[in-house]
């Protein structure tokens, strides 16, 4: 991981919102509810269905925000990876624009929790930048802004020179800014997440890993190593890090790695480098990001895990070369954090709930677009558990064995992220 102290990222370092750990007692009453994983979306389910008046309970294997969530990248993006007519062409006339439109109310749904439960995460709402790494980047960036026109979305299209003084560099041919979007230390938000869940009265257990589900009278008993938790129902909010809880489910995606560097507080020198504070993903097949933070550190990301550490070995060179072609002026930089995350990829590049049997549920496949994704579908877990029909989702809820199997192989992938390494530490 590049960390050190047993810490997973560098937002657990500087999140403001303090961790919150809390032993299991056993042999509480059955609850309504028991939530298993402790990111967004798990605790936005626990948040919203105890606002609803559920009794919940929500364990952790690790601690809060252990996986994907405490390592993301921060972008609070909106809507899918993928362009609006591409995904109204996979969920069709009812379910795509339903999804469009709920899920380009992500940000403003995030920003309001934030708001609302005074979460402290370093919450910058200037929008994201997606930027054109080459002209067929470009291109590709004009067909997707010319859908957001016309669905009246607030994404402005870029050129080259204003481009270069959102982020301080020429190298991008232009880009999109999504009015809508943000940054936050994402571990920032998923603890202040936790607090409120646990204000609304839900239990929250961490350290507790749940080794089987068996179906019982009335609902589920979830099986741990410090005892049995009885719900009337279930709800899985392990994503990419899904283990082998229940058979098969880890194939329904293809887990790749995502990595960060981080630099020491840069100050005045790099104070030209998004001065908005907006976080920037760009077009190439293998994504790199970039983004500061609010103490002036440059975090850098793409594809891949970390190999050898923030001060030494391949990623640290990567990192060097990926911000001389960037920033040639600023100089050499010193990364003094390195970490790497999970991301959940599907076949479609849509996310999914799957009914995995009476009772018993999981929203899965983000895709890159956790933060929002997963605090959305935590409210529509919420809805579910108190009486909404399936069919008022943002997504067809599925079986199991409905959902497209992941297409490459986790293998493949890793050897294309490690060659790009590579290929773009001596070039």
């Amino acid at each position: 991981m590049g960390m050190h102290g047993g810490t997973v990222s560098l937002w657990d370092e500087t999140a403001a919102e303090p961790d919150l750990t809390a032993p299991f007692e056993p042999g509480g009453p059955r609850v309504d509810v028991a939530v298993v994983g402790g990111g967004y979306t798990g605790l936005s389910t626990a948040l919203h269905a105890a606002e609803r008046g559920l009794s919940v309970h929500l364990v952790e294997a690790e601690r809060i925000g252990h996986g994907g969530s405490g390592r993301n990248v921060g972008l609070v993006n909106a809507a899918a990876w993928l362009p609006p007519a591409e995904v109204r062409k996979t969920l069709g006339p009812t379910y795509g624009p339903r999804f469009l439109d709920r899920f380009g109310k992500g940000p403003a749904t995030v920003f309001e929790l934030i708001e609302a439960h005074q979460i402290r995460c370093e919450a910058v709402r200037n929008g994201t930048i997606h930027a054109a790494h080459a002209p067929a980047g470009l291109a590709d960036l004009k067909a997707r802004h010319a859908e957001w026109q016309r669905m009246g979305e607030p994404v402005d299209l870029l050129g080259r020179a204003e481009v270069r003084d959102l982020v301080g560099t020429d190298r991008f041919h232009g880009g999109l800014v999504d009015r809508r979007a943000g940054t936050i230390n994402p571990m920032g938000y998923c603890r202040g997440l936790a607090r409120a869940a646990r204000g609304a009265g839900a239990r929250i257990s961490t350290g507790v890993r749940a080794t089987a589900l068996r179906p019982v009278a009335g609902g589920w008993r979830v099986e741990t190593a410090q005892g049995p938790i009885e719900a009337r129902q279930v709800v899985l909010g392990t994503n990419a890090y899904t283990d082998a809880l229940w058979p098969g489910l880890a194939r329904v995606f293809t887990p790749i790695h995502y990595l960060q560097l981080s630099t020491a507080p840069l100050g005045a020198e790099a104070a030209h480098i998004l001065p908005g504070r907006q976080g920037l993903w760009d077009t190439a097949p293998i994504m790199s990001s970039l983004r500061r933070d609010a103490a002036g550190r440059l975090m850098v990301g793409s594809m891949g895990r970390v190999f050898g550490t923030a001060g030494a070995g391949l990623t640290r060179r990567w990192g060097e070369r990926f911000v001389a072609r960037l920033f040639p002026d600023l100089g050499p930089v010193r990364f003094e954090a390195a970490w790497h995350g999970r991301i959940a990829m599907t076949a479609d590049h849509l996310p999914r709930v799957l009914r995995l049997a009476d009772g018993l549920w999981t929203p899965v496949g983000y895709n890159g677009r956790g933060i929002g994704t997963g605090t959305v579908f935590g409210m529509a877990m919420a809805e579910l558990l108190t009486g909404a029909d399936p069919a008022t989702l943002p997504v067809p809820v599925t079986a199991m064995d409905e959902a497209p199997r992941a297409g490459l192989a986790e293998r493949l992938y890793d050897l294309a992220f490690t060659a790009n390494q590579i290929w773009k530490s001596v070039t």
